[in-house]
């Protein structure tokens, strides 16, 4: 049995041809060789398979029991593989039915995934969106192993492997209800470390703000807690809490929730907020598809 390790390719190529051709000159010209060439590239083929493979006769050069035993196989492997070399099919949004597994956060929920569905449902009516939560090692692992098409959102510890381009950066904002009666723009930390406040708990990777309110002095552990985001503007337009969220997150829950919003009088680092994905999907048609949807819809200009 020939060591697969020393097998060149292009003789069985050159075996192919002689299939289909029967004549070595014929091969030649097809292979862009000269006679002498495919002679010389003949001779290591017998070498190979230990077997004369073709014989010159009156109708040709016919293939020996072991070739015709050869043929098939030969024939289906380099099938296979000019298949698998062709370049992949154009990624046509208006057609595609493809599902894109996307991590947010279910701040990034609120804020990407209205305008995500009324792209595709206007560009791309067969194309889905799916959110999946996921963090930090874990989060990594399934955008290396392409079970996640991209992250999006403010993440952290991510690494190897990942491209990612930045959409805007944000600050906090804090929300209170219409009719509060002692909060308002412009009040002092005193008066702000005074109030009772509404925690998100599992802030992560918005976790700086809690950070930030206890260096302010507040003491979190005394105050109210959710662990996400999305039921603060419930909360808040209902009860005299204040909660400190991401200002993006507060422009949009107060005007749908007719809540007010201040500028909370603590320093709080910018939040960034970018889009991940692999690099082994750089040049992947979908993901270059949805990579500039989301650009263009969410990129700060």
């Amino acid at each position: 049995m020939p060591d697969l390790r020393a097998l060149d390719l292009n003789l069985l190529v050159l075996f192919q041809y002689l299939v289909e051709e029967r004549n070595l000159s014929a091969v030649a010209r097809r292979l862009g060789i000269t006679q002498p060439a495919a002679s010389n590239a003949l001779r290591r083929l017998r070498a190979t398979f230990d077997d004369v493979l073709f014989v010159r006769t009156p109708q040709g050069m016919l293939p020996t029991p072991y070739a015709q035993h050869l043929a098939g196989a030969v024939a289906e492997a380099l099938g296979m593989l000019a298949h698998a070399l062709e370049a992949p099919p154009r990624f046509d949004p208006a057609t595609s039915t493809r599902r894109f597994r996307v991590a947010m956060t279910d701040v990034g929920e609120i804020h990407f995934m209205p305008g995500l569905m009324e792209r595709c449902a206007r560009e791309a009516p067969g194309v889905r969106v799916e959110s999946v939560r996921l963090q930090g090692p874990e989060l990594q692992r399934e955008l290396d192993a392409g079970q996640v098409d991209m992250a999006l959102g403010a993440f952290q510890g991510l690494g190897g492997g990942l491209l990612q381009r930045m959409l805007f950066r944000q600050g906090y904002a804090t929300l209170f209800r219409h009719g509060h009666p002692t909060a308002h723009e412009g009040m002092g930390l005193k008066a702000f470390r005074a109030e009772r406040h509404l925690v998100v708990s599992h802030a992560a990777p918005y976790g700086q703000v809690n950070q930030a309110l206890e260096r302010a002095g507040l003491v979190l552990a005394s105050h109210f807690s959710v662990p996400h985001f999305a039921a603060v503007p419930y909360i808040v337009s209902v009860t005299d809490l204040l909660a400190t969220v991401p200002s993006k997150l507060a422009d949009s829950a107060a005007e749908r929730f007719g809540l007010r919003v201040l500028t909370p009088p603590v320093r709080v680092p910018a939040l960034q907020s970018n889009l991940y994905w692999h690099a082994r999907f750089q040049r992947d048609g979908g993901n270059q598809w949805l990579r500039a949807l989301i650009v263009d819809s969410y990129a700060q200009r």
